[in-house]
């Protein structure tokens, strides 16, 4: 009897660049939320493969291993601000620096309450001095910083005002009240559990916010 070979489908080159993309994006993403879950304490290989799902080889093949799944993390922190908050903060509304910072204000304090690694890199900046927090933290903080002179545009601070120091000191403010309300629920005994309460919050930066710029 005649045998007739087996013929073994191959993948078509776009579906291999679809697969080696999927596999990528599954390994960036298990690294991001095992770095969120348990920081660099649980952040390995191993752990990593085992929640993407994947040959740990392929982290290696892909990434490079560890040190490069912590830059294109860093990277990704690059665009955090961008993506998570809107470029319209309100158009034609913001006629006053002291619109735009009030807008800023509580939008990135409703991003970062969104983002667990985001929250975790920001205590880890106090806390921890390691080359691999140095280079996240210095990602986010540039980041930040051009994406206020982007929002700014043409709006100015009112003169003898020290937008820069001001600014830096609100943002840290939000960053500790965020990182308070994850470890206790409240910081000074103000309560940070409920929608409610993050309100109040809103309220006070925006009084706070009026005060100095108007």
């Amino acid at each position: 009897m005649l045998q007739i070979p087996e013929v073994t489908a191959q993948a078509s080159p776009a579906a291999k660049v679809r697969n080696r993309a999927s596999t990528e994006r599954a390994i960036f993403l298990a690294a991001r939320d095992l770095l969120a879950e348990q920081g660099f304490q649980g952040f390995g290989i191993n752990a990593i493969a085992r929640k993407a799902g994947c040959d740990k080889q392929l982290i290696y093949r892909y990434y490079g291993g560890l040190e490069g799944l912590i830059e294109a993390i860093g990277a990704d922190l690059g665009t955090w601000v961008k993506e998570r908050i809107p470029e319209d903060t309100g158009g034609m509304f913001l006629l006053t620096y002291g619109d735009l910072m009030e807008k800023l204000a509580i939008y990135f304090m409703e991003a970062l309450r969104d983002d667990p690694l985001v929250c975790k890199i920001v205590a880890w900046e106090v806390s921890q001095d390691t080359p691999q927090v140095r280079r996240l933290s210095e990602a986010r903080t540039k980041a930040l910083g051009k994406w206020l002179d982007r929002m700014r545009g043409s709006l100015t601070p009112p003169k003898g005002v020290d937008a820069t120091t001001t600014n830096a000191i609100l943002f840290a403010a939000i960053q500790h009240l965020v990182i308070s309300a994850a470890v206790s629920g409240q910081f000074a005994g103000v309560a940070l559990r409920t929608n409610k309460d993050w309100d109040k919050v809103a309220g006070a930066i925006s009084r706070l916010v009026r005060a100095i710029y108007g």
